[in-house]
């Protein structure tokens, strides 16, 4: 083996003591342990990452509880056919006469309250006429469905004059159509704008907590009836009108 080396080198070789051998054991035992403490780390961290919830891309959790999105809530509709809210009919036991003949009634606060306004402008010279007020189901019906037909009217065309049966604001007892004394023939026309009557109503009706249910150019689309007033003088009337629009 050593016979291509000189001899003085092979001399030194032979003298020299071969190390001892280094046992592996320690290292063995470490880099198990390390892979043991790697594993461990790695087993928690997936666990942690499957039990994460997902989020949506655009999802906004709520502040203090991450895993909670904010849902926006839809705005309700209100319930209209043709641009007429619906109304409970007024219980019969609630009304009161406004004429002589007792044929026209309203709600007694409403019936009270048009009587005072009525004396109030009779007091100035001008004279309210009464021409409608509550009206029932069946009434509203021939109103809508007959007058229709005998007009040669679409559903549509009909309902920017009169309301279909059970959404006239007269179902309630607390709308009334008025009219001037002295001209008559502008009784339900747009022309009342034009009369002393209106021009009163104008100037004092909110004071008698009446207002026009349909002015020019109003939200439901119905055409304009300067004659057509309710009254908004208690807690049930303004939540029957109000309240009717976030149905």
């Amino acid at each position: 083996m050593y016979d291509d080396i000189p001899e003085a080198r092979r001399q030194t070789l032979d003298k020299v003591s071969p190390a001892p051998a280094t046992s592996s054991r320690p290292l063995w035992i470490g880099g198990g342990v390390m892979l043991g403490i790697l594993a461990i780390g790695l087993w928690f961290t997936l666990g942690f990452l499957r039990t994460e919830p997902s989020r949506s891309k655009g999802e906004n959790p709520a502040k203090g509880d991450p895993g909670t999105a904010t849902v926006a809530s839809s705005p309700s509709v209100p319930d209209t056919t043709l641009g007429h809210f619906a109304y409970d009919v007024a219980p019969e036991n609630e009304l009161k006469p406004i004429t002589a003949d007792g044929q026209i009634k309203l709600r007694v606060v409403a019936a009270q309250s048009f009587l005072a306004m009525s004396a109030a402008a009779e007091a100035d010279g001008v004279t309210l006429l009464p021409l409608s007020g509550f009206r029932t189901i069946e009434e509203q019906d021939h109103l809508f469905f007959v007058v229709k037909a005998e007009r040669a009217q679409g559903a549509q065309q009909r309902a920017q004059v009169s309301a279909p049966p059970g959404r006239s604001e007269h179902h309630t007892g607390y709308a009334i159509d008025i009219g001037d004394a002295t001209q008559p023939q502008t009784h339900v026309q747009t022309e009342f704008d034009q009369t002393l009557a209106y021009q009163w109503l104008s100037q004092n009706a909110v004071r008698y907590s009446f207002e026009l249910s349909f002015p020019k150019a109003n939200a439901q689309g119905v055409s304009y009836e300067p004659w057509h007033w309710r009254f908004v003088g208690d807690k049930d009337s303004l939540e029957t009108f109000y309240n009717a629009r976030k149905k």
